[in-house]
């Protein structure tokens, strides 16, 4: 029997990061004006553990496989987005907004293949991580190519977009992750006499 203690961990910490995602977008579009530089590093800091989170779920190896299955190299793009915007202080509002925009870009992108999958693989919610990944791939467009130079309107941009890309996340996760309590390996192992 395979332990579930990974797939546990990968499945509780992508919904915990989600929500703080959420809650982190949801601060953002009520506070515009909050500081752009303590910004950079708790988006900073959010993305190198999402990342982290994404890596561990890789290899979890839960039942469906769907929601974890490009998480290697998302997650290791999101550590190394993560730790670039920690270390650019001097521009961190044009930091943020393009590692933010190209991850939702990213994400929501993979996430259409996967709501198409999980469609083919019998999930019959699919369409929601369809239509969120859609909004979130739109929302992520808006950010990376933002017309308005205005500090506030970029903090209201980062905001839907991470809200977006949590809710994405969170439906992703809650939908296609499966726990079995008594799962066996994937190979079997078969003596033929």
């Amino acid at each position: 029997m395979r332990s579930i203690l990974p797939m546990k961990l990968a499945k509780t910490g992508s919904i915990l990061l989600s929500l703080f995602i959420c809650i982190l977008g949801l601060f953002l579009i009520f506070n515009p004006d909050f500081s752009p530089g303590i910004l950079g590093n708790y988006a900073g800091a959010a993305m190198i553990v999402f990342g982290i989170v994404k890596i561990i779920g890789y290899f979890s190896k839960d039942l469906y496989r769907l929601a974890f299955q490009y998480d290697l190299a998302f997650g290791l793009l999101m550590i190394t987005v993560g730790i670039m915007v920690i270390l650019e202080p001097g521009n961190v509002i044009d930091s943020i907004c393009v590692a933010i925009g190209v991850s939702a870009i990213m994400d929501g992108f993979l996430k259409i293949q996967i709501s198409i999958d999980s469609r083919i693989f019998g999930i019959k919610k699919w369409w929601l991580i369809l239509i969120s990944a859609v909004i979130t791939v739109a929302v992520g467009i808006m950010l990376l190519f933002r017309t308005s130079e205005s500090t506030r309107v970029l903090m209201l941009f980062l905001g839907f977009s991470m809200l977006a890309q949590g809710i994405l996340n969170l439906l992703t996760t809650i939908l296609t992750v499966k726990i079995i309590k008594y799962q066996y390996p994937d190979i079997i192992d078969v003596d033929f006499e």
